[in-house]
């Protein structure tokens, strides 16, 4: 988001607000679903900081972990209304309510992280974030989330043949379930927290996620084998409540949103350090990390999942695909 981008949003969401409004104190609520020594949540309080700091103390966000003011579905209905002013939720999340993020969500879409990043930052990734505020919301940045892969407890999976036959637990989306059919595996839609279970008693021989995930749901304990696929990178996003934010003076959405910007570099540092921990600890659990053996025989096969999309999420991973 360049600095018009900003100042648009300021002006399109303060047209019922005083200037005046910029004397008064201002408290706001920031639901976060992740404890607080998350990468997410430490970059929560950083930008609550940041937006403290330069606001002189005027304006106080307080950061709401650990799902306390409720889980993904209840935050974004209450975002909708004003009940909660901002929240870091995934981008699944929020493609329910706008379906064009889901061509950020796309199986093998990026070239790797720092093409996500370009793709994140240039034309198509600013109308993105901003196409939220169709359902309310006031999209404020992007955060990382790493690539997820596929884990399983029977075997040492480094073609996509290697997966016949097994029970991989997904996400109760059918992008993910489009995504793992194509490999060759049963998608096993399943909530997140039923996984473990699965796992450890037989009804799912695998599920996929990213590395940090595995390792903090403990999924490592009944899960021996982590094959590297990084089929999947989706970005998490940072919203803010259209019906809450509206009340704001144009000057203080502008400090808020360039805060928000500032914070993210912050927050993929924290991750990466994240990544770095979490797979050290996997690999000295004895968990088996393999690298597929030819990683481009996966994505030919995720080309299905292509076909299945509307010409508008097509036309919109050309566009891209086509970032440099």
């Amino acid at each position: 988001m360049n600095r018009g981008m900003i100042l648009a949003l300021a002006m399109g969401l303060s047209l019922l607000r005083p200037t005046a409004a910029e004397a008064q104190a201002i408290r706001l609520r920031l639901a976060e679903l992740h404890p607080s020594d998350h990468p997410t949540a430490k970059t929560d309080y950083e930008f609550a900081r940041l937006v403290e700091e330069r606001s002189g103390g005027r304006i106080h966000i307080q950061v709401y972990t650990d799902s306390v003011l409720g889980q993904e579905v209840s935050v974004l209905e209450q975002l909708q209304f004003g009940g909660i002013d901002m929240a870091r939720v995934s981008l699944t999340a929020v493609a329910a309510y706008v379906p064009g993020l889901a061509a950020l969500e796309m199986p093998y879409l990026y070239r790797d992280e720092e093409h996500m990043w370009r793709v994140l930052r240039s034309d198509v990734g600013r109308e993105l974030l901003a196409s939220v505020g169709d359902a309310g919301f006031v999209g404020l940045c992007f955060f990382e989330a790493g690539a997820r892969s596929l884990y399983n407890s029977k075997r040492p999976i480094r073609t996509p043949s290697d997966l016949a036959g097994m029970r991989i637990r997904v996400q109760e989306l059918a992008l993910m379930a489009d995504t793992i059919s194509s490999f060759g595996a049963l998608p096993l839609p399943l909530a997140f927290g039923e996984t473990y279970s699965a796992l450890e008693t037989g009804r799912a021989d695998g599920a996929e996620n990213n590395l940090p995930t595995f390792y903090t749901s403990q999924h490592y304990k009944v899960a021996g084998f982590y094959t590297l696929t990084r089929h999947l990178r989706i970005p998490e996003i940072v919203v803010g409540s259209k019906a809450s934010l509206s009340g704001l003076a144009p000057s203080d959405l502008v400090l808020i949103a360039r805060a928000a910007l500032d914070v993210v570099e912050f927050q993929r540092n924290a991750w990466r350090a994240y990544e770095r921990e979490s797979a050290a600890m996997v690999e000295k659990s004895g968990v088996k990390v393999i690298e597929p053996a030819r990683l481009q025989d996966w994505k030919v096969l995720s080309a299905r999942v292509y076909a299945l999309q509307s010409p508008r999420i097509q036309a919109l991973v050309e566009r891209i695909r086509a970032v440099k």
